[in-house]
């Protein structure tokens, strides 16, 4: 395994972080046992979550990932071994059953702390190694949309100063070491950046975003911020929701896949000029004898941007797939491959 820092902080994450949304869902706690155990023994000392999860989201499994977790560190006493990101809920429709509902959500004092007990008592602990704003509460363009429609009347959310003011009290309390944003957009980074450094507040050490052969959105502004104020990315869906790994060509529609059992949920991955581009990237990786979720992981990995790569898995076999791309770089000829596809269209999947 490799390792690199969380943006300015002392901490060694692996450049492989093991992803947890099907815990709950489409894996059962057995399952996700034998994930993190096998992860653990491949040099993985990163995990992320989210109170969120399990996904898709809902009721009923509201938590359960981070329950999970928590019975798994319980049951191994090795909480000390596992540097642990989590994420906090924001602003967004048909979130109901999170605290006082989707329309109070925010990163106000209240929901921060109501937020933090809730998963630190799931998880089994008493502090979360990285805390993450799991999306913004402004209007930005998110989860598929590319293009940033501003509206004059969009001021209902928590002053950035305020939620940095927020974090530092979880900080100071030690229920938190360090925190980060996820979804964020390269204006919003900088300006958490900018309050940080001016008021003495918690500084952003990473950015959550999305990431992959058939999304490379994040190349054009993020990547910048993410290497010149060093705050590396943690990138999600590497392999486009599973779509990178060819098991979805030719409308295939494989056993408990996440396409196959939510097939409008997952839309941004799922164009037809994605499938155009993963049919190329999956018969570059075959050209080149290796795996195409490897290949596709092995790309994300050595970004110069990137502090770790979050894979997900809901089988032994695909986990084994996506750790062994640490062991793999890709050759000048190969980026060259991939550099011509991308070019004839860019970020097919946003």
């Amino acid at each position: 395994m490799r390792y690199r820092k969380l943006g300015t902080t002392d901490l060694d994450v692996s450049v492989i972080c093991l992803g947890t949304m099907t815990w709950g869902e489409q894996n059962t706690q057995e399952e996700a046992f034998e994930q993190m155990n096998y992860s653990v023994e491949r040099g993985i000392n990163f995990f992320d979550t989210a109170e969120l999860y399990a996904v898709m989201p809902r009721k009923e499994t509201y938590g359960k990932t981070e329950e999970i977790i928590g019975n798994w560190f319980k049951e191994k006493r090795n909480r000390d071994k596992i540097i642990l990101a989590s994420k906090i809920a924001s602003k967004s429709d048909g979130l109901e059953w999170i605290r006082e509902g989707s329309k109070k959500l925010g990163f106000d004092k209240k929901n921060m702390n109501d937020a933090i007990d809730a998963s630190l008592k799931r998880l089994k602990t008493d502090y979360i190694d990285l805390y993450q704003l799991h999306w913004p509460e402004r209007k930005v363009p998110l989860f598929g949309v590319l293009d940033f429609e501003y509206d004059p009347k969009d001021n209902e959310w928590s002053p950035l100063e305020e939620v940095l003011e927020n974090l530092q009290s979880l900080v100071k309390a030690g229920k938190v070491r360090h925190v980060g944003v996820s979804n964020e957009t390269p204006w919003g980074t900088m300006k958490f950046l900018e309050i940080a450094k001016d008021k003495n507040l918690p500084r952003m050490m990473s950015i959550q975003n999305v990431y992959s052969l058939v999304n490379r959105v994040f190349d054009i502004a993020n990547s910048e911020v993410s290497i010149r104020e060093k705050c590396g990315l943690l990138a999600y869906s590497p392999l486009a929701g599973g779509r990178l790994s060819g098991k979805y060509l030719n409308n295939k529609n494989p056993k408990n896949a996440r396409y196959t059992l939510w097939p409008r949920r997952f839309s941004r991955h799922h164009t037809k000029r994605g499938e155009i581009a993963i049919e190329k990237y999956v018969n570059i990786a075959k050209n080149y004898n290796i795996n195409p979720s490897t290949f596709a992981n092995s790309f994300v990995n050595d970004r110069p941007f990137v502090t770790s790569n979050i894979i997900g898995a809901t089988s032994m076999t695909q986990l084994k797939e996506n750790i062994d791309s640490v062991d793999i770089t890709l050759s000048k000829e190969i980026m060259n491959d991939i550099q011509d596809v991308h070019l004839s269209d860019p970020n097919p999947c946003v």
